[in-house]
């Protein structure tokens, strides 16, 4: 009995997504590059850290955060995910648990109200953590958080709170990586593609064009489903909830997604709310 592959959306074997930390001006020109070449992603904010309506950065600045409303009318419909980044962005394992809920949730109810969405992603502060952090993070209803360790694959996530990115934009590898993924055929597992890093690092190091090669490179894929990172988190997580006979030729689909997948090389798509015979 073979077992059920799982496909992204319209059968797609390959999904892409960003994330990007802190919340700062440079965000503006980053969604910028995205939105042109169609990418998606997530943005991690610290609602304490807000830059202070009037406030004047000095010059040469290059951290620069948004004030409240800047982020508000960046992010509110761009169609790009915002996360939690813990309220005053500190290393979290350094504090007792009472401390660490408090970071999480302060921050993700601000963002909440601020927006008027469930706010359920995270980015680990500096992608640092320890099992408390994490049995922490479980208390507040976090689905996953991404820490900084670079895997240089493209596995399907297993620990969503101890969540390893494929690579930083820094990394020196990013373009053949992003060639072998657009190039491999997938054939069993699919595959992720996650890219991270914070925006005010191409102005820092003065290389915007290494996000804009990147985008324009793997943009437009036939095969490759850009999504925010809760899109792929709920998705597989639905693909994960079907329900299956003893024999896998009854599947029942519980969750509100529709589900894509392959089994013994047939393509099949599961309603939600659907039960289908499969042979």
């Amino acid at each position: 009995m073979q077992r059920l592959l799982l496909r992204f959306k319209d059968f797609k074997p390959k999904a892409l997504t960003l994330s990007y930390d802190d919340g700062v001006e440079q965000d503006i020109k980053l969604i910028e590059i995205m939105n042109k070449y169609g990418l998606k992603g997530t943005f991690n904010i610290n609602s304490g850290l807000f830059k202070e309506e009037g406030y004047e950065y000095p010059k040469g600045q290059i951290h620069r955060r948004m004030t409240k409303k800047e982020c508000y009318d960046l992010y509110k419909n761009s169609g790009h995910e915002v996360a939690v980044h813990a309220l005053t962005h500190p290393h979290l394992e350094d504090f007792p648990s009472n401390v660490i809920i408090d970071e999480v949730i302060s921050d993700r109810r601000n963002l909440e109200q601020m927006f008027g969405t469930i706010i359920r992603g995270m980015a680990y502060p500096y992608g640092t953590y320890n099992d408390l952090v994490v049995d922490a993070l479980k208390v507040c209803n976090i689905a996953y958080s991404r820490a900084v360790r670079s895997t240089e694959k493209f596995d399907i996530p297993k620990d969503w709170l101890r969540l390893s990115a494929t690579c930083h934009h820094k990394n020196p590898n990013l373009m053949s990586l992003a060639k072998k993924f657009v190039e491999d055929e997938v054939k069993t597992t699919p595959y992720l593609f996650y890219l991270w890093g914070h925006s005010y690092e191409f102005e820092a190091d003065n290389n915007w064009n290494v996000i804009e090669e990147f985008a324009q490179y793997i943009s437009n894929k036939n095969d490759v489903w850009y999504a925010t990172n809760i899109e792929i988190y709920d998705y597989i997580k639905a693909f994960e909830s079907l329900i299956l006979s003893n024999d896998a030729k009854i599947i029942k689909n519980p969750s509100d997604l529709d589900i894509y997948f392959v089994k013994d090389n047939k393509e099949y798509v599961i309603k939600s709310g659907e039960t289908i015979f499969v042979n």
